[in-house]
């Protein structure tokens, strides 16, 4: 597994520091969680061929989350693919793909006739899902947990049974207690986490969003609560992603793991760009 992008939030800083998406390659097969803006640039950095990913799997509808769908999807096609690549999102997945394919119709269309590619659009097999268990072949079953985002009620945390690991994404969410059993003895928890102390100093850069504090506070987990979750659940590593504030240079590791270590006495992971862990 490799983590591609960890940052909380859409505001685009540097490529070092990139929106949500992680990556389990298992089995000789890729899944793709979520897909930050610049997804496509860290998975060619990373070594992982565009046109390789097999599934793609989206949280939930948040621009950190889903901005790069379409554009890894089309950088896959012009790359080479030529096999179906399955995306599991929310409703509004399809309309999100239609309304892309349609904005990019004229060069779909010039490539098809001028190059001899397959269509893309055929190529691309969609799927809204619920909560429940979203997919089960190749040694790996993908089941969806609700979570909780206000005011999006269509969001996940997903869980990855492969084979005898399991890996488990929070997505982003409120302090849910649900996850407790959901995550109960996974290998890893990979987990957003927020820290308190920082949100007045995040909201004070954002001048143009007047509700973004209590915006914030609302769909987040405290680092306190992180780790009650992952003591509660008995998880074997916790991995810190999806950090919030992100873009906070006195918010060292070090912050990090005292915060959530309150309530968790276990292997703590601070999550970066290309971290790699073991299956």
């Amino acid at each position: 597994m490799i983590l591609l992008g960890t940052q909380g939030g859409p505001v685009i800083r540097s490529y070092k520091s990139s929106p949500s998406a992680s990556c389990i390659v298992y089995d000789d097969m890729r899944y793709l969680i979520d897909a930050g803006y610049g997804t496509s640039f860290k998975l060619v950095e990373a070594n992982i061929s565009l046109a390789s990913v097999d599934y793609i799997f989206i949280t939930h509808h948040h621009s950190d989350h889903n901005l790069d769908l379409g554009p890894l999807l089309y950088n896959a096609w012009v790359a080479g693919l030529a096999k179906n690549i399955q995306v599991f999102a929310p409703v509004g997945l399809k309309s999100l793909l239609d309304f892309y394919w349609k904005s990019n119709d004229f060069d779909i269309e010039t490539r098809i006739q001028d190059e001899g590619r397959s269509d893309i659009r055929t190529l691309i097999k969609p799927t809204e899902y619920k909560e429940g268990t979203l997919l089960s072949q190749h040694n790996a079953k993908i089941k969806a947990l609700r979570n909780i985002h206000p005011p999006i009620k269509e969001s996940y945390a997903l869980k990855f049974e492969m084979s005898n690991k399991v890996i488990v994404f929070s997505g982003d969410t409120a302090y849910c207690p649900e996850l407790i059993e959901f995550a109960s003895g996974a290998d890893y928890l990979v987990h957003e986490v927020m820290y308190g102390p920082g949100i007045d100093k995040l909201v004070s850069r954002r001048p143009n969003a007047s509700k973004l504090k209590a915006s914030i506070l609302s769909h987040h987990t405290l680092a306190e609560d992180v780790g009650r979750i992952a003591d509660q659940a008995k998880v074997k590593c916790l991995v810190l992603n999806h950090f919030v504030p992100g873009d906070d240079a006195s918010l060292t590791d070090d912050v990090w793991k005292t915060a959530v270590g309150k309530n968790f006495r276990g292997e703590i992971v601070v999550g970066k760009s290309f971290l790699e862990l073991p299956l």
